[in-house]
């Protein structure tokens, strides 16, 4: 996909006219003062930074469990990673910056220990109650979990970060209200009760970027730590002929190169050609939607910032390199099974006695309630744990904890 560098934005201070605008947000739930030296989606991304799922990140899994080894990815890792993208991307499109990189930060707050593993498991213990949707729950964070400020629980996001966070993957719902990835969880549609985020439209084209550099970086980062941790070489990236080409380039510019090296130099251009067919994807778009506004993006019929469709079915190759090298590994297959039992075992643990778990908070709010409210209760305080964390609380209260070395 070609790129038109006249129209990049880079350094040039510029704003598209499809930018969402911080000084013409949608506002806050809970009205608030404007402040002096920040933008509204400034403030936005600062107080993500700032909360307590922020800093929990750094020790959930993003692929590889924590004890594997200090140099993997983390829920943090990767999410500095997406930001970096996400950013880049505003930049060269002319759109808010700010957004862009509050919608990454807190686009993974809701995922639970363990990383799929952890709420594939979650899912099936609150089956009965409703489920577990990790976005859901990220939602759930920044408006109701988070106790922070003294006038509000949760953060206070502007709509705008809402809306990004909730629908940065596309529509939730068809204009008829049916959801277009199976039901809406709960969760969603009781805040959209009090607070409309639109769920049948597109988000802005910040919260869009976002998305596709989420892709973009676990797509070459999860390569990078397979390599790593030998569960793939270079030879099955052979199989991929986008990566293939690439190591073929890299091999005639440098001869002799060692490993490390030699993979990070793959990893560079699998990002750089990412982010540009993106650019060059979303400049077509909006060359033929020719949107004057935020609202034009939202009511659009199609996502901008996607990938080409060559890119897309690279996309499609890596992920079935991915999925077959490193997610479905037997040993990591051995690994996810001790991390469900773990989870599944403290949710039967802390439902049975609430008074487990180790929070005044948690124990006052949960008595008295019916089965349905209390198993969310329990999902809220797994889904918050750590890796770490989690690995504690079952060997204080087990006798026998799976080995995920």
């Amino acid at each position: 996909m070609s790129i038109d560098t006249r129209t990049l934005g880079f350094g040039s201070g510029e704003r598209a006219p499809y930018a969402a605008d911080p000084w013409s947000s949608r506002g806050r739930l809970v009205p608030e003062g404007s402040s002096l030296t920040r933008s509204e989606f400034q403030r936005d991304r600062d107080r993500i930074v700032h909360t307590t799922a922020f800093r929990r990140l750094k020790h959930k899994t993003q692929v590889f469990i924590g004890v594997d080894g200090d140099h993997y990815r983390t829920r943090l890792t990767h999410t500095i990673e997406v930001a970096q993208i996400a950013r880049a991307l505003a930049r060269a499109l002319k759109i808010d910056e700010d957004l862009a990189e509050g919608v990454a930060l807190v686009h993974d707050f809701g995922h639970t220990p363990f990383g799929h593993t952890g709420e594939d498991a979650l899912h099936e213990c609150l089956a009965p109650y409703g489920g577990f949707d990790h976005n859901a729950q990220s939602l759930r964070i920044v408006t109701k979990l988070e106790r922070r400020y003294a006038e509000f629980d949760g953060i206070n996001l502007t709509w705008e970060s809402l809306e990004g966070l909730v629908k940065h993957n596309g529509p939730l719902m068809d204009a008829n209200g049916v959801g277009t990835r199976g039901p809406v969880p709960q969760p969603i549609l009781d805040y959209c009760e009090i607070n409309d985020l639109e769920l049948a439209s597109f988000a802005s084209l910040e919260a869009q970027v976002a998305a596709i550099a989420d892709d973009i970086a676990y797509n070459t980062h999860d390569i990078d730590d397979g390599l790593r941790s030998g569960y793939l070489t270079f030879e099955m990236l052979e199989d991929v002929p986008f990566l293939s080409g690439m190591m073929a380039e890299v091999r005639a510019k440098y001869p002799v190169l060692e490993p490390a090296r030699f993979a990070n130099e793959i990893m560079r251009r699998q990002i750089t050609h990412m982010v540009e067919d993106v650019i060059g994807v979303a400049q077509a778009r909006l060359d033929a939607l020719r949107p004057e506004s935020a609202g034009d993006i939202r009511a659009a019929d199609r996502a901008i910032a996607t990938f080409s469709d060559e890119m897309a079915e690279t996309d499609r190759q890596i992920k079935k390199l991915l999925f077959s090298r490193i997610y479905r590994h037997p040993e990591i297959m051995r690994i996810r099974a001790g991390a469900a039992q773990i989870v599944t075992d403290l949710f039967a643990a802390y439902m049975a006695d609430p008074s487990q778990m180790q929070s005044h908070y948690w124990v006052s709010h949960i008595a008295g309630l019916g089965e349905a409210a209390r198993a969310r209760h329990v999902g809220d305080y797994l889904a918050g744990m750590t890796d770490t964390y989690a690995v504690k609380a079952h060997r204080r209260m087990f006798d026998h904890t799976p080995d995920l070395g």
